[in-house]
């Protein structure tokens, strides 16, 4: 009997548990086919009586530990409780358990990197085999005598090999006395050759966003994630936004090959600081998974952008991209494999798959809105019976560009502020210290990190504040009267600014600040409200805010801005760098390879650019934080200022004035 599968049948004795186990169909991995060697097959076996099951199961119903597993015992090390199941062999009735890690296809839960719970089942598998010899009765190549080994062996057939695999056959045969280890990759497709036993194989997974590249390198026989790091998009010089990229190509002839050659370095640059961290060979990363917006997307792929520029918007394919590594320029193990996701409109990328993928709304029965903020704003609606996407121009101002103090996240970057609504002064904190402003010991940290400026984060927050503290009106005015009760609030050439420090550097919140950032989330609000208009609904019952900025706001400031629709704020959350965990699920599996790309067939594309009610929802979502939207949850939560247009002696609560919660923690003190 096998635990947790509970599978069960009769055997001779004699039968080693590994083939008793293969026989069932229970699910334990092996490299070495059964060889001793590779330790990945390693099982418990419950000891007593259990009659419930019919079955005693004593430690002599399992053959005594023989010298393979003695050995492998004393050089790897071999739990008290573990058997080899490839050496152990059955004497009597037993209770065997299968040990999540010996299970090929093993469940991955892995909450810190946002990654919901599917199955380990990657593309790409090592096979330890031991190929006949030549002989010269039997002149039959090596290369069909490995084949041969792979299908006695394995039960794999109809395989072919690449060049590379040819080439290095008959060194490897040689170095490994006709014992090797081939990586498989789809079941049919030998793409790697090692002499001997190998049993670790790597995969990266990477998403190309337009500012930053983040990546992940994991191991593909259990799903670990051993190394993550980011840098920038060497892009950037050529256009901060896509549009600029693609106004870049379309002035300079040789722009586009620039930009590809660029990303590529940059890619490769990834993956060599992935494997120094994880302290592995490249040679052995066998794997890539990349997903991207579909103008990085074509970029990379050598493809002209320019028809992505302008209506209709035309991909030159929205299918997954399968390629060697090598065609990319990336220096990993010469036969290893690309995958890209597929994108799903002309605006709306590989990144939005992956995205889907990570937070999977198709198999929900809630109305969820995923919103992945970041130059260019991807946002997705539906449940399990409806899904539509659409993509909005947010610009760079959530990340920093085009205001005035603004810098991307670092150390020394204010990411948190409270206003006092009595007194107007400010408290913030800085990436890189857990102190307040106004804490002690926050100077002396201040003077060892800097306060060098404001990043996405924190410019929701501080103009989310100075609305709810009244120095910014509704329609985004910095109220220049309120310089009577406050220094803080100063001249600032025809309009006024706030002084969020007064120090070196000096940073103040401008009223072209405050502009760049309602442009931005007046375009997000829009384009989640074309989608809502689309789907005949008024209100979602989810939301996640994905990206890198995304996953680092407030929740409820993004709400008090107007950046997301209303929403029970219980009911929404940060989905992380979803578009980077729907890569890395995809190269931890080959079924989710498959059901991302029967899900993006039925995505539904609204196309923002051509939308006539855009402008309209556009001009209305400019207001902090809507002009005409009711904001009921939000209001059950926060007292709001008044709306502009609500007449002397309206009912209070239209205008929603009711005492309530504070915005977060730390405020009770207004």
């Amino acid at each position: 009997m096998f635990t947790p599968s509970g599978r069960r049948g009769r055997f001779r004795s004699g039968t080693n548990v590994l083939d008793a186990a293969r026989s069932l169909g229970v699910d334990i991995d092996s490299v070495c086919g059964g060889r001793g060697i590779c330790g990945r097959c390693q099982v418990s076996q419950g000891i007593g009586s259990f009659p419930k099951l019919g079955i005693t199961s004593t430690p002599d119903h399992l053959s005594p530990a023989g010298e393979l597993e003695a050995t492998y015992r004393r050089e790897h090390g071999l739990g008290p409780d573990r058997r080899l199941s490839c050496t152990a062999k059955l004497r009597g009735d037993v209770l065997i358990d299968v040990p999540p890690e010996s299970q090929v296809h093993r469940q991955v839960v892995r909450k810190s990197l946002d990654l919901r719970e599917f199955v380990v089942d990657p593309v790409v598998r090592l096979h330890y085999v031991e190929v006949v010899p030549p002989e010269l009765a039997s002149p039959t190549g090596d290369l069909v005598r490995l084949f041969e080994a792979l299908e006695r062996e394995w039960q794999l057939t109809d395989l072919a090999a690449d060049l590379g695999v040819i080439r290095a056959l008959q060194p490897a045969l040689a170095a490994g006395g006709y014992r090797v280890t081939v990586a498989v990759h789809d079941g049919r497709q030998l793409t790697a050759i090692w002499p001997g036993l190998h049993d670790r194989a790597y995969g990266v997974a990477i998403d190309i966003g337009s500012t930053t590249i983040a990546g992940h390198l994991a191991d593909l026989s259990d799903g670990s994630v051993l190394a993550s790091n980011g840098l920038m998009n060497p892009q950037i010089r050529f256009g901060e936004d896509l549009m600029s990229r693609v106004s870049y190509v379309m002035m300079h002839p040789e722009g586009a090959e620039e930009m590809t050659r660029v990303v590529r370095k940059a890619l490769d640059a990834l993956v060599a600081g992935l494997a120094l961290r994880a302290g592995i060979k490249r040679a052995d990363i066998l794997e890539l998974t990349i997903v991207g917006n579909p103008i990085m997307h074509h970029l990379l792929l050598g493809i002209d952008p320019t028809p992505l520029g302008g209506a209709p918007f035309a991909l030159a394919t929205d299918r997954a991209v399968r390629l060697p590594a090598a065609e990319l320029g990336l220096r990993v193990n010469p036969g290893a494999r690309v995958y890209i996701l597929p994108c799903i409109a002309g605006h709306v990328g590989a990144d939005t798959a992956g995205v889907i993928l990570a937070e999977t709304p198709y198999l929900s029965d809630r109305l969820v809105l995923i919103v992945d903020v970041g130059t260019n704003a991807e946002l997705v609606l539906g449940n399990r019976t409806r899904l539509l996407a659409a993509s909005s121009p947010t610009g760079p101002a959530f990340e920093g560009a085009q205001i005035s103090s603004g810098q991307r996240a670092a150390p020394g970057a204010i990411e948190r502020v409270r206003i006092d609504r009595g007194s107007l002064e400010p408290r913030f904190k800085v990436i890189g210290s857990d102190l307040w402003s106004d804490e002690p010991g926050f100077e002396a940290a201040a003077l060892e990190l800097g306060v060098t400026g404001i990043c996405g984060s924190g410019i929701v927050e501080v103009i989310a504040e100075l609305f709810l503290a009244g120095v910014i009106t509704a329609d985004g005015v910095i109220d220049g009267g309120l310089a009577r009760r406050t220094g803080r609030i100063v001249p600032d050439g025809r309009t006024f600014a706030y002084v969020l420090r007064d120090g070196q550097p000096r940073i103040v919140i401008t009223q072209n600040d405050v502009r760049a950032i309602q442009l931005a989330k007046a375009a997000l609000y829009a384009g989640a409200q074309l989608l809502l208009d689309h789907a005949g609904v008024a209100s979602v019952d989810e939301i996640r805010l994905a990206g890198a900025f995304g996953s680092q706001i407030d929740l409820t400031h993004a709400m008090v801005l107007g950046l997301i629709p209303d929403c029970d704020l219980g009911h929404a959350r940060s989905a992380g760098n979803a578009a980077g965990t729907g890569a890395l699920i995809a190269l931890l599996s080959g079924a989710a390879r498959t059901e991302i790309e029967r899900v993006v067939r039925t995505v539904e594309k609204i196309e923002t650019a051509i939308e006539p009610r855009f402008q309209e929802h556009f001009v209305d979502a400019m207001a902090f934080p809507h002009r005409t939207a009711e904001m009921p949850n939000l209001a059950r939560v926060i007292d709001l200022p008044a709306r502009p247009d609500a007449a002397p002696g309206a009912d209070p609560r239209a205008a929603q004035r009711r005492r309530r919660a504070p915005v977060a923690a730390g405020q009770e003190d207004r």
